[in-house]
């Protein structure tokens, strides 16, 4: 009998080379896996996950556009120069570069943030003080003098930045009218005019939908912004500027594109190399929330723009408490474990709706790993763009 194995998932961040642009991202990632196994003593097994972050792959593929660029691209969809654009993020890193461009390529702006915060939890104000104030978010549209006279100066608690300030300077620095209202119905902005550039991430559907609906004339998203080169630049088909990451201050790494040839390229050279069949996966922004601070950190489109076959999906799990508490609430010792360890061996292909799953993370495995990943990575000086995950996908039952 094999001797029963103690640790259940391990996360292990991976150190790797600096990556520049050309790099072969391939080999890197599987030559830093395995040198950092050789270096640990240790051995990849089947199912164990290597994670790459999106934020290198675009590196290598060389995936950057220019402020220029933007405001060439936005010039060319917005011809008459004036812009609503709604909804964007608070975000120096995220999301000021982009704004660069977008003024840079318009006359006048009619600039609407949606309020209490942005749509992954940056705060503008917080809800005492719009109760306080008698305002409701679901139907008011302030100005940004009525804000300044009920609220005065809000700083980001973490950043320190007074965004409405921030947003209206760099608007301003590049030759571009522009008036700031805060307001929660997209449909708002057709007030001020009737071209619209959203730039919400999950809801950017909805808002085109509604948009349109309403008459606007011309509706662009983020998404639609560099989804193919302008005048050389980087691009992403499917994303445009959204998951765009600052790089300098007239520059931004835009999201990494066709990345299911990377992740295939890395499972195949693993394979060959040791004979196991390991599942990988780019990754961006976890998904979770900050408690404390109410920010959401999911800023990317997506957790995860590409991963192999054996990734799709969602956990199929039971819950083990509730078995203990429930099913073999009379048994303990050797005889709850063995209890414990049948159902676990007899259970159904598909647990949606049996109770003694209830209460098990109801989210996509490459939303659950691509959350992991990212807390394992940082977003610092670790230096470890590459996770190596063991175990995911052991039970109890596992030896």
């Amino acid at each position: 009998m094999m001797e029963e194995r103690l640790i259940g998932t391990v996360s292990r961040g991976v150190r790797a080379p600096i990556i520049r642009k050309g790099d072969d991202i391939v080999a890197i990632v599987v030559d830093s896996v395995l040198a950092a196994a050789a270096s640990e003593g240790l051995e990849l097994r089947d199912r164990d996950v290597v994670a790459v972050t999106e934020a290198v792959v675009a590196r290598a593929q060389g995936n950057y556009a220019t402020v220029d660029q933007i405001a060439a691209d936005v010039r060319a969809k917005f011809p008459d120069g004036r812009i609503g654009v709604i909804f964007p993020i608070l975000s120096r890193n995220r999301f000021a570069i982009c704004l660069r461009g977008i003024a840079r390529g318009a006359k006048k702006m009619t600039l609407m943030l949606s309020y209490p915060s942005d749509e992954v939890g940056n705060a503008l104000i917080d809800m005492d003080s719009l109760d306080a104030a008698g305002v409701d978010p679901w139907s008011d549209v302030l100005t940004e003098q009525r804000y300044r006279e009920l609220f005065g100066i809000v700083k980001h608690p973490f950043t320190g930045v007074d965004y409405i300030s921030y947003y209206r300077e760099l608007i301003e620095s590049q030759g571009c009218e522009v008036d700031i209202v805060l307001a929660n119905d997209c449909r708002r902005i057709l007030d001020y005019t009737d071209n619209v550039l959203t730039c919400d991430i999950h809801t950017r559907a909805r808002s085109k939908r509604l948009l349109k609906a309403a008459g606007a004339k011309t509706v662009y998203g983020l998404d639609d912004i560099l989804s193919a080169p302008v005048d050389g630049s980087g691009f992403n088909p499917s994303y445009g500027l959204l998951g765009s990451n600052k790089a300098t201050e007239e520059s931004v790494k835009l999201f990494p594109r066709d990345c299911d040839a990377v992740v295939a390229a890395i499972a195949a050279d693993l394979r060959e190399k040791t004979g196991k069949n390991v599942e990988v996966m780019v990754y961006g922004d976890g998904a979770f929330r900050d408690p404390v601070g109410k920010i959401w950190e999911l800023a990317d489109p997506v957790v995860s723009p590409a991963y192999t076959p054996g990734l799709i999906g969602q956990p199929n799990e039971l819950k083990l408490k509730y078995l203990a508490d429930n099913d073999f609430k009379d048994l303990s010792g050797e005889a709850l474990r063995e209890a414990i360890s049948n159902s676990i061996r007899a259970k159904e292909s598909d647990l949606v709706g049996n109770m003694a799953s209830e209460g098990t993370t109801p989210r996509r495995l490459t939303d659950l790993i691509g959350s992991l990943c990212d807390l394992t990575s940082g977003s610092g000086d670790k230096g470890t763009p590459i996770v190596w995950i063991q175990g995911y996908f052991d039970n109890y039952t596992m030896e």
